[in-house]
């Protein structure tokens, strides 16, 4: 098998995007990898992540299921994923860990928001949803209700007071994890109080 042959099953294999360690365990070697950038076989296209040259095909939640790992689709993104919000997000809003490096951050071409999020409620309401055919984990509604009300100021009014009134006509809502996630991340009393308003209405 050529070296051509072996780089393009393991990208193949990876689902469209090889890291440089999957390179190396099939048996090539960096300076392989170098001369197959330079032959136009396959593309950088971040620090140690390559696909096939000419691929142009790969969806913008590959990129990031790949390139942030660790993100978590949040707050506007998740709004419009639940339909609670009819506007499509010009870029990705994603929660990261306050310890991922902002420089890394900052090297990945896709129109993304970062929201740096504190260890103890990363992990708080996390799941998972299909985005054009890639699994990316994504917050609850309860807790992307609660992250509205959180990140009040850098969300659009209008977005702001749709979002509150579709989830509180939502069926599907859960009030108990909504109170939950409200007194751990510090926006119990605003939540609580507008939701008796909304719901009770």
């Amino acid at each position: 098998m050529t070296k051509v042959e072996i780089a393009k099953g393991v990208i193949n294999d990876a689902g469209g995007i090889a890291k440089t360690s999957a390179f190396l365990a099939a048996g090539l070697s960096k300076s392989d990898i170098g001369k197959l950038v330079n032959d136009t076989v396959i593309d950088r296209i971040n620090h140690g992540f390559y696909k096939l040259a000419g691929n142009y095909d790969l969806s913008e939640s590959k990129y990031l299921s790949q390139l942030i790992p660790e993100g978590i689709v949040c707050v506007e993104s998740a709004l419009f994923y639940y339909g609670y919000s009819d506007f499509t997000p010009r870029e990705w809003s994603i929660a990261v860990p306050r310890a991922v490096s902002q420089r890394k951050i900052k090297t990945i071409d896709i129109p993304f928001k970062a929201y740096y999020v504190q260890p103890d409620s990363y992990e708080l309401g996390k799941t998972y949803a299909n985005f054009e055919g890639t699994s990316l984990p994504i917050y609850n509604k309860e807790r992307t209700i609660c992250d509205c009300f959180k990140y009040r100021t850098k969300i659009d009014s209008e977005l702001f007071a749709k979002a509150i009134n579709a989830y509180a006509k939502d069926n599907e809502k859960n009030l108990a994890n909504l109170s939950k996630y409200a007194k751990q991340l510090g926006v119990y009393k605003n939540v609580i109080n507008m939701m008796e308003v909304l719901v009770n209405a």
